[in-house]
Parts: C-alpha cells; structure tokens; sequence
C-alpha cells in the first residue's frame, strides 16, 4: 500500500456548483483573504490527534488505474475526509456495493466520510465529474478516526525531497541529522512531501530563499513551506488557510520544528460564507517570496488578491495545477509577472515569476 496523502478537505459546494468536469488537486481554496475573519495562532505541542477521535464511514472504493488521480481529488471535492490508495484489490468481495463491472486494471481507494454523507451520492458526484459512465464498486464500514490515522502513519515515511533536505515524520528520527529536516505531523492538512505540487515547491521555494525574505504560503495546510523557508533563512514567514484544523496542524508542526513564535504567524481565514467582516493583518506588497499552492478556480479568480500581497520584484509561485491546465493559468498571470518559468513533475506544474513593476 502506498500513501496517495492524509488531508483534511472542506465542504466543496463551491466546485459542487462548478467543478464541470475538470479535474481538481485535494487542496483547500480560499475566498478573498480581504474583508474575512481572521485567528493568528502561536505553536503549540498538543497532540494533533485527540481533535480527530471520532467515528467515521470507511469506503474502500475500486478505481479504473488510469484514472485514479483526478477520481481520489474528485472525491474529496464531493465529500470524503481523506483518500489513500492501495495497489490491491480485494477479489470476489460479496459485500461490495456494485454500481460498475469490473475494470481489468483497478486500483482500491481507502476513503473516509463522514457518517451524515450520503456516500453513494457522492461517488456518483466523483466519477460523473471526471466522466466515469458507471460507479466504481465500492464497500462501506464504520471505522473510528485514531484507526486511520494510525494507520497511515505507518505508511508517512520520511521523503528525501532533494540532497539534504528531508521531509520527516514526527514519530520517526532523520535518516540524515545533518540535512534540512522539516519534522511534521500532519493529522488531516494537506503537505506531507509526498506529492508532486509540495516537492515542486519545496524546490522552487529553496532556490529562493538567500536570507532576510518576508514569505508568505497562501494555503499553508500542514505548514509545511511556512515552516522551510524559515529553515532556508527567511526573516519571517506567514501561513493562511481557511480549515482550523490546518492552522492547528500548522502550528504543531512549527513547535516540532522549534520555530520562534516572533518568526512565524498563522492566520485563519473563513470560507466565503462567512460573515465576519474583520480583515487578516497583512499588508500589500508585504512579501519578498508569495506562494499558492492551492486549486486551479481559486488560482484563477484571486489572481489580483495574490498578486497584491507581493512587493513588486518579489517572485510568485503558483501551482496545484496540471499540465494542461497550465496555459490557462500562464495567461491569466502573464500581465502581471515577468520571466515565467515551470516545473514539472508527473503531470503536476509549478509556475513562477517575477512581478511586474506595476501592478495592473
């Protein structure tokens, strides 16, 4: 079994109404960070896992291989908690919910729900968003949350991202004690190293950092890229997230990490529903260093927000997108930045550039 990731993901009724069979990364998206409510929360080492004792629908769910990305994200976007895959299928199961025949090459989806969903509905919602005709067979069991994350603890090994810098488990030591070693516990937040989006901007963020820079993580999640550009030198850095148990997360991560409280702030910011109208403490044109590693809609619609927040010369890095969504996105931002360049890994992009002068 190999770990796809443990995230935590919003209610997405935003890409309910939207989503028009695109496919989506499992990442939170944000409404504007301006005229929202905001929670700056210091670190702390309580443990992660008491907040997540509860029950829970497990849902192991038979996947077409070939489609098995943009499904595991089409899922969490409709309802599921957090998806991992395991290469085995299990043969002849009597118990199974059969909506689908067999696929020749298939790939079983570990899942959980919430007990209030309605979980046929939701894979419907999945597989017809990213054009599956029939519903993957699918088996569901009550389960208890301290099993799953236990569970996939085992499977969260550390990642050796490049030479010297380590992604590493809270529960295990640094294979390499002399390395960059970014220690976290994710519970449920997005960002453990493992995929594609956070290596990518993990690079690019490395390549950045030369000491003294003001960074900002539009969607910190697990805090992951708050917490390294401190480790590369950056003076301060700043995560915002929309999910408290990313902020939470976040700050737990940082106390593993012995960051300094004066160093590192993290910000709560509401869904779009929200009607507070208290604005997140940032100023414009406050970051040397600004990177959303989100969705492609959020990424698309907050360009002039995310753009706002970087100083001009600063760099933008953008991703959570996919190759072919790349153009769309190259064309959105190019009035804005200068020297763009990408990173590829799989079919996952990383976009970066400089901002212009003036702001457009």
């Amino acid at each position: 079994m190999s770990a796809w990731n443990i995230i935590k993901h919003l209610p997405c009724n935003y890409y309910q109404k939207n989503l028009s069979r695109q496919i989506l990364r499992p990442r939170r998206f944000f409404s504007s960070l301006s005229n929202s409510a905001s929670h700056s929360t210091s670190s702390s080492s309580s443990c992660l896992t008491d907040s997540f004792a509860a029950p829970y629908l497990s849902v192991r769910i038979n996947c077409p291989k070939h489609v098995v990305d943009p499904f595991s994200e089409a899922l969490l976007c409709f309802g599921a908690s957090s998806v991992a895959v395991n290469e085995h299928i299990e043969e002849d199961d009597e118990d199974t919910a059969s909506g689908s025949s067999p696929a020749s090459k298939e790939i079983c989806i570990e899942s959980i729900f919430p007990v209030h969903e309605e979980v046929k509905m939701c894979i419907s919602h999945a597989a017809d968003s990213i054009g599956l005709k029939e519903i993957p067979k699918f088996k569901v069991e009550m389960g208890d949350e301290h099993d799953w994350i236990t569970k996939n603890q085992e499977l969260f090994q550390p990642v050796e991202i490049a030479e010297r810098l380590w992604i590493v488990p809270e529960w295990t030591s640094p294979p390499v004690a002399e390395a960059v070693n970014i220690i976290l516990n994710p519970g449920f937040a997005f960002g453990t190293g493992e995929h594609p989006t956070t290596k990518l901007c993990l690079l690019l963020l490395r390549s950045l950092i030369k000491g003294g820079e003001a960074f900002l993580d539009y969607g910190t999640g697990s805090g992951i890229l708050a917490i390294a550009a401190l480790k590369f030198g950056a003076a301060s850095s700043v995560g915002v997230d929309i999910d408290p148990l990313a902020i939470r997360s976040a700050s737990h991560n940082a106390a593993l990490n012995n960051i300094q409280l004066e160093k590192l702030e993290l910000h709560l910011a509401p869904s779009e529903n929200s009607s507070s109208g208290i604005e997140i403490p940032l100023r414009k044109e406050q970051f040397d260093v600004v990177i959303a590693n989100i969705l492609l809609n959020p990424v698309m619609e907050l360009a002039d927000h995310i753009l706002s927040f970087a100083k001009p010369g600063a760099t933008v890095g953008i991703s959570g997108i996919l190759s072919e969504q790349l153009p769309k996105v190259i064309e959105r931002y190019s009035p804005f930045l200068e020297d763009i360049s990408t990173a590829t890994i799989d079919d996952w992009v990383c976009m970066s550039g400089t901002k212009k002068g003036e702001f457009i």
